[in-house]
């Protein structure tokens, strides 16, 4: 991912003033890194947060793509607020899964009036992907807890009851990632699915929220950049 964005944010005319990586994080304390105008983190959930709060120490706005770790976003939301730091945070960057989870929540919500209808998820990783389920499947199922009454949670694997919601998890390959939400009756089956074809989407994504993000303050996400409503 970092050097597809790389390549991405140079061919748009940015310029990279600093790349971070396992072997030189002392640099987010360097002139070049307090220089940029905004930076974005790709790395794994182990570190993120780290990442995430060394940006903010150098006064930097940061756009993280790291998904596994936000039962630590609410204390990142207090800095942002209390620090005037900024914070531009997506679980997925893709344009299309976004409208995805637009009409995912538009979809939820009619389903109250079907209650025949039992809803599961299935989302499909490769295998280098650490946090399981996905942290687009996550929200993804966020969407569908906030409109359908008959849901209060999710579980992971099984439904293990039914005021729970199944997401499956599974890990092969090379696959950019595929989210399938399903409602299924005894007479029939609606299935909406979201194939990523490559990672080139959520680069490109990443970068654009960049843009956006330089010079703002706050907490941001895809809501912020798309304006769907």
């Amino acid at each position: 991912m970092g050097k597809i964005i790389e390549r991405i944010a140079l061919e748009r005319g940015h310029e990279i003033v600093c790349i971070i990586d396992i072997d030189n994080r002392d640099d987010f304390n360097s002139e070049a890194y307090k220089s940029a105008d905004v930076a974005i983190e790709f790395s794994v959930p182990s570190v993120a947060v780290g990442n995430i709060r060394s940006s903010f120490a150098a006064g930097v706005p940061i756009v993280c793509g790291t998904t596994g770790w936000t039962e630590a976003l609410p204390a990142l939301k207090k800095e942002v607020e209390e620090g005037g730091h900024t914070l531009f945070w997506s679980s997925n960057y893709s344009l299309g899964v976004n409208i995805f989870m637009k009409v995912n929540s538009y979809l939820a919500r009619l389903m109250n009036r079907f209650p025949e209808y039992n809803v599961e998820m299935t989302e499909v990783h490769h295998t280098q992907k650490l946090d399981a389920p996905s942290g687009t499947a996550i929200t993804l199922a966020e969407g569908i807890l906030e409109e359908l009454d008959r849901k209060s949670d999710w579980s992971k694997e099984v439904e293990d009851s039914e005021a729970h919601m199944a997401i499956k998890s599974i890990r092969e390959g090379q696959v950019p990632g595929i989210h399938t939400i399903r409602y299924e009756s005894e007479v029939d089956t609606i299935t909406m699915t979201h194939d990523a074809k490559s990672r080139e989407g959520f680069a490109l994504g990443a970068v654009v929220a960049a843009e956006f993000t330089a010079g703002k303050k706050g907490l941001l996400g895809m809501k912020d950049l798309l304006r769907f409503d």
